[in-house]
């Protein structure tokens, strides 16, 4: 393997190791710094047909529970598009939202709610 083949499988692996895509407020697009990270995982998917992803939808607090549940299964259903545009199945992804009931941090301020507005990958 040459050198810069190994640079991008290391390249590759530190990508895989992000399993959480960030969302602004109330939105559901991909933010640009996250297309690496989902090329990554959809090529990683792509080359492993057995394995399957769980997209884990969040939102933070603010918003009614309905809105957030559908709010974050909007979030995990654009994460799923992009990875079938590049490579997965279908069949290796599914989708679940958890609107605002599993919060990564118990706080109500920017940070927390920046850090609750999330897709979460999990394999």
């Amino acid at each position: 393997m040459g050198r810069g083949e190994e640079f991008g499988a290391d390249a590759a692996r530190n990508l895989l190791d992000t399993t959480v895509i960030y969302f602004d407020f109330d939105r559901a697009d991909i933010r640009p710094e996250f297309a690496d990270v989902l090329a990554a995982h959809a090529g990683y998917l792509a080359g492993n047909p057995g394995l399957v992803v769980r997209l884990e939808g969040h939102a933070d607090e603010r918003g009614s529970r309905e809105y957030n549940i559908g709010l974050g299964e909007r979030r995990a259903q654009a994460v799923r598009r992009i990875l079938m545009i590049q490579g997965s199945s279908g069949n290796q992804l599914s989708t679940v939202s958890y609107g605002e009931e599993r919060p990564a941090v118990v706080a109500s301020n920017e940070d927390a709610w920046a850090r609750n507005r999330r897709v979460e990958l999990v394999y």
